[in-house]
């Protein structure tokens, strides 16, 4: 360590911002080797609040400043000027421990349009299953599409070793859901034991990354196994005020580290340089690294001038293409069966409730938001799969709010590709300032259609004869909207995100105007920065989207390793 002026500076070969999803797997990653010295930097504090490690503590952690950014989007014309809440977790594991712990990987056709984008056969579904293989714990053990720990990875699967991330069946049924996959197999959906296998068409139990009954974020995966490598340094409450440079050797500018504000326990925030040997690695996610490039100088040249910001590099696409799964909650009331709604609606079914989970782990306290899932198409010409349904057996006006008084069921509906792009922006200088977030949902005319046939899909599922005996009722958005002009204007009253922002650095060729960073992930035009989160994917999975920015990782950080080795 040495001192300028009254700020310490600090060497490391390698700096990761942000202990995320990313983050956390390529701190493991980099730092197996013990001559590399990694700095892996987190805004947020660490994952010991014992909501988020008890899968129903989501209602608990988003939306707290403990655990979340606590963003809010733009009023958003698509939405009847609606703002939405927009969680971002800050906290060791990142968005992992606050997300759903649904374990999707999306469709095969999803990776191989990234192959197709990239001009780079490596982004493939065939070429990137073996990086989902490599860090997997599947409940079931291995097969062609899953690995397990104890397998050689030079089996006749590659990655088939497994690794640290469990993945696991839930741990509950409910008679409603029993009755919606009914239904939606009546209608001509088949069933599916397993979404993950390059095609997710199908009704079924999502499985979760949970262990034995709780949440199992990447934090308790990646990083609490190698606490005690000398070499990996784990700093919370860091925020990354910029990202410095210096003159590269002839193609640009070199990130040589950053700024940031460091707030020790007991102690006044202090002031840190930090330079990397090697190289700053991005892992901030989708809102967070767009806003400190263009914070750093790094994005559109106009927008940076007009904020006073020193331009270091111009790239237009820095905080464009911002992609997102808009869901419409349809809600069901139902007769003879019990819902959440009534369950915990008494002193005596909270109780058992949490009896239930102290004993056995398991019942509505180890429930994922969204236990049942269904991948099918608005259109029989489609090809593939474009909607995602997130079935619950509970329903509520909005997140946060009480539950219904009555016994209901939510079909949560979602298209898989949207057309619609937004952008995330910095509104000034200051790491303190909240971004401008617009993610312009239903501003193309295909998915207001989308989610027109959507809907009226739904009304056909309900309808089938499995669902028939609850005598379920529309209460959301309610049978008065028919024509396509009052779904539309119903999908906007009841829309609201899934929390799967992307996008904003996408990978591409140089060649492309909007393009961050190339199939290597690294900042074009800049040496010694890469981003790896879900910023750099060209679209969106067809899925949730917490498993790719995983694969996103593994790949990254062999990247990262040979860039190394080739020096």
């Amino acid at each position: 360590m040495t001192t300028e002026g009254s700020e310490h500076v600090l060497e490391f070969d390698y700096i990761i911002v942000g202990a995320g999803t990313a983050g956390c797997l390529l701190a493991k990653r980099l730092s197996a080797q013990p001559d590399i010295n990694v700095l892996l930097i987190e805004a947020g504090g660490r994952d010991t609040y014992h909501w988020i490690h008890i899968p129903v503590g989501y209602l608990y952690c988003i939306g707290n400043p403990r655990t979340d950014w606590c963003f809010e989007t733009a009023p958003a014309s698509g939405l009847g000027g609606r703002s939405l809440r927009y969680p971002r977790g800050r906290v060791l594991g990142g968005c992992s421990s606050i997300n759903g712990m649904i374990y999707m990987r999306g469709q095969a056709r999803d990776y191989d349009r990234w192959a197709q984008l990239t001009q780079d056969p490596r982004w493939s579904w065939q070429a990137a299953l073996p990086y989902f293989l490599r860090h997997e714990d599947y409940w079931k053990g291995a097969d062609a599409f899953h690995a397990a720990p104890g397998f050689d990875a030079t089996d006749a699967h590659p990655g088939k070793a497994g690794g640290e991330w469990r993945v696991e069946r839930q741990r509950l049924r409910w008679e409603i859901l029993e009755a919606f996959s009914g239904a939606a197999q009546a209608l001509g959906i088949p069933a599916s034991e397993d979404f993950n296998r390059g095609s997710n068409e199908g009704v079924g139990y999502f499985e979760v990354n949970q262990r034995n009954g709780f949440r199992w974020n990447t934090a308790r995966g990646f990083l609490n196994p190698i606490r005690g490598r000398q070499n990996l340094k784990i700093w919370t409450h860091t925020l990354v005020d910029r990202l410095q440079f210096a003159p590269g050797d002839g193609r640009g500018q070199r990130c040589t580290g950053l700024r940031a504000r460091r707030a020790l326990p007991g102690q006044r925030a202090e002031l840190v340089t930090l330079r990397a040997r090697h190289e700053v690695i991005l892992c901030a996610g989708a809102i967070g690294s767009p806003v400190l490039l263009e914070r750093s100088g790094i994005g559109d040249a106009a927008r940076l001038h007009a904020l006073g910001i020193p331009m270091q590099h111009h790239l237009p696409g820095v905080g464009e293409n911002l992609q997102d799964h808009l869901q419409l909650r349809m809600v069901y009331a139902v007769d003879g069966v019990s819902t959440l709604n009534t369950r915990a609606a008494h002193w005596w079914g909270k109780l058992g409730i949490g009896l239930e989970y102290l004993i056995k782990r398991s019942g509505p306290m180890s429930m994922a938001p969204s236990q049942l899932g269904c991948f099918t198409r608005s259109s029989p010409e489609l090809v593939w799969p474009d909607l995602e349904y997130h079935v619950q057996p509970l329903s509520l006006e909005a997140f946060g709010q009480p539950l219904h008084p009555f016994n209901a069921f939510t079909a949560s509906v979602c298209q898989l590709n949207p057309v619609s792009r937004g952008a995330v922006h910095i509104r000034d200088d200051s790491p303190d300032s909240a971004p401008h977030i617009a993610p312009n949902y239903l501003s193309a005319q295909e998915d207001r259609h989308v989610a027109a046939q959507a809907m009226r899909l739904t009304r056909e599922i309900v309808s089938q004869a499995p669902l028939a005996a609850y005598s379920p009722r529309e209460i959301k958005p309610g049978l008065d909207c028919q024509t396509e002009d009052e779904l539309i204007e119903a999908a906007g009253r009841i829309g609201t995100t899934i929390f799967h922002p992307v996008g904003t650095c996408r990978m591409g060729v140089p060649a492309d105007d909007l393009a961050v960073v190339d199939s290597e992930l690294r900042v074009i035009g800049v040496q010694g920065l890469r981003v790896v989160d879900a910023s750099i994917m060209p679209t969106i999975t067809s899925g949730n989207t917490n498993a790719p920015v995983l694969m996103i990782a593994e790949r990254a950080a062999e990247l990262i390793e040979s860039a190394r080795l080739a020096r």
